[in-house]
């Protein structure tokens, strides 16, 4: 059974993280000895035995990781969430080209282009956004991702249709089609304890129909 991250693990999770990946200060300590550490660092890079991820992060060459896992080094903090995690619990039948999490905050959205990938964070209500997350693992490296409730409710708070109304089971069903048995499959109770901390309407009008329209079918 997937673990609900009670952020009490972040030190061990930091940890297992500098071991895939170094920042400047790291690598320049571990490259004391050269009489440059910097033009060393610049040499390797160009050599291709550190990759720049993004200014001041790197990843060693013969790193295997996957690249959502360095999501959350890249800019934090952040989960996972979004179509990507609707994606990866099998919510949504498309699995996103790019990395999505959830960040609290910030000012904007942010965008990360890398070698990897995109990386998009965008910010969540600092209430809504340490509940409903799964701490998993993956080749021994654990990673933070919404769990499908939370990601659902993520992916309907991101909309941005002022004077718009959505039907929700249109956007469900037919937009993102999600099966009718993955949506029974949700924790209602969940849903309805995340939905008031979005301070958004079109949150609670997702609690409520899934309560009502799908609960009790």
């Amino acid at each position: 059974m997937n673990k609900i991250h009670s952020g009490k693990s972040d030190l061990t999770f930091s940890r297992k993280y500098e071991k895939m990946i170094k920042d400047t200060l790291a690598l320049m300590h571990s490259l004391k000895g050269f009489a440059s550490p910097k033009s060393k660092l610049t040499r390797m890079v160009k050599a291709g035995e550190w990759i720049q991820i993004r200014r001041g992060l790197y990843i060693s060459e013969d790193d295997k990781t996957s690249p959502h896992l360095l999501a959350p080094m890249i800019y934090g903090p952040s989960y996972l969430s979004f179509e990507f995690a609707l994606s990866y619990h099998g919510l949504i039948p498309e699995r996103p080209q790019s990395f999505l999490s959830a960040t609290y905050a910030k000012n904007k959205q942010k965008v990360f282009r890398t070698c990897f990938g995109d990386y998009y964070y965008w910010n969540i209500p600092a209430l809504a956004y340490p509940k409903g997350i799964l701490l998993e693992k993956e080749i021994g490296f654990p990673f933070l991702i919404a769990s499908p409730e939370k990601a659902l409710c993520d992916s309907v708070y991101k909309l941005h249709r002022k004077g718009k109304k959505i039907n929700i089971q249109s956007l469900l069903l037919e937009d993102w089609r999600i099966e009718w048995e993955s949506l029974k499959g949700l924790n209602q109770e969940l849903i309805s304890l995340l939905a008031p901390m979005y301070h958004k309407r079109i949150v609670i009008d997702l609690s409520n129909w899934i309560k009502n329209e799908v609960t009790h079918a």
